[in-house]
């Protein structure tokens, strides 16, 4: 049985190294001052789609991204572990988009590419982690969802058994097909670069980066259409310009605000079981520790 596989990935920005300059004054990310990365539970999602496509020969894993034209970065990394290509969903007009509008895109996108079987991805973004994106996508699309995802245990004869990672251990599920999972950083991690993919495909570029090529490197690409990265637009896709971006985002961001945590006195106690002793004790006593 093959499969018809999208996988949604976002390009983020690399949260574990904020800092002072991260946001702007206005509330938003300041991107430019973080390095971009793969999504981390995206790739959990992408390790999932790849399995589903080794276990069923003639599968296809075509992954849809919704940013600027350099998020085409996610879909070479994507190809060079074993997805089949991607699309890059960019439009000034898509800018802005809270999870509302941004489910509302990337469900008009899914709805273009149309005839899939799965749609897979991250629980959440480390940028956001709001977690509403997948489940959204799926009642826009009337699908049903899977979420907490731990692993993709079986699909076959219409329907897909996923394992689910629950608060006190996990759950066995089934559900039909075509679906919506959204999976856990606690899947399985992705597998790394094929160096064979990625010497053919270190070349792919998207309509944007194509146009800012030198002739030469623009002729290579055109005589290899496997290198060509699509780019949607908003109109392409058929988007009601009231549901995407600013105007379709009912979430705003009133105010932000910066808090530093300072030490208001310290102590030094010398290393000796008395010192140490008697601080459990005046812990205790102010209630820092214990009932």
């Amino acid at each position: 049985m093959s499969l018809n596989i999208v996988v949604l990935a976002k390009q983020v920005p690399d949260t574990r190294n904020v800092g002072k300059d991260a946001m702007k004054e206005d509330g938003t990310i300041n991107r430019a001052a973080l390095p971009a990365i793969f999504n981390p539970e995206d790739l959990n999602a992408l390790e999932q789609a790849l399995r589903l496509k080794d276990a069923n020969p003639g599968s296809t894993v075509t992954i849809l991204t919704m940013g600027l034209p350099r998020a085409a970065e996610v879909i070479r990394e994507a190809i060079y572990r074993g997805a089949d290509g991607g699309i890059v969903l960019t439009d000034r007009a898509l800018g802005g988009a809270d999870t509302l509008a941004t489910s509302y895109s990337l469900a008009q996108a899914v709805k273009k590419i149309g005839n899939y079987d799965i749609i897979l991805g991250g629980r959440q973004a480390i940028d956001g982690d709001t977690a509403q994106v997948g489940p959204q996508i799926a009642e826009k699309l009337g699908l049903p969802q899977v979420t907490y995802a731990e692993e993709i245990l079986d699909c076959k004869n219409g329907y897909v058994t996923v394992k689910r990672r629950l608060e006190n251990g996990f759950e066995v599920v089934k559900s039909p097909l075509p679906c919506v999972v959204t999976v856990n950083g606690s899947a399985a991690e992705c597998r790394p670069r094929n160096a064979q993919r990625l010497m053919k495909y270190k070349r792919a570029v998207s309509t944007s980066e194509k146009a800012a090529l030198a002739d030469a490197a623009r002729e290579f690409v055109d005589k290899h259409p496997y290198l060509n990265i699509d780019e949607w637009s908003a109109a392409f896709v058929e988007a009601d310009p009231e549901q995407i971006g600013l105007p379709g985002s009912p979430t705003k961001v009133k105010a932000v605000e910066n808090v530093v945590f300072t030490a208001k006195e310290s102590r030094r106690l010398d290393n000796n079981d008395q010192d140490i002793e008697n601080l459990i004790v005046e812990l205790i006593a102010n209630h820092t520790i214990g009932g």
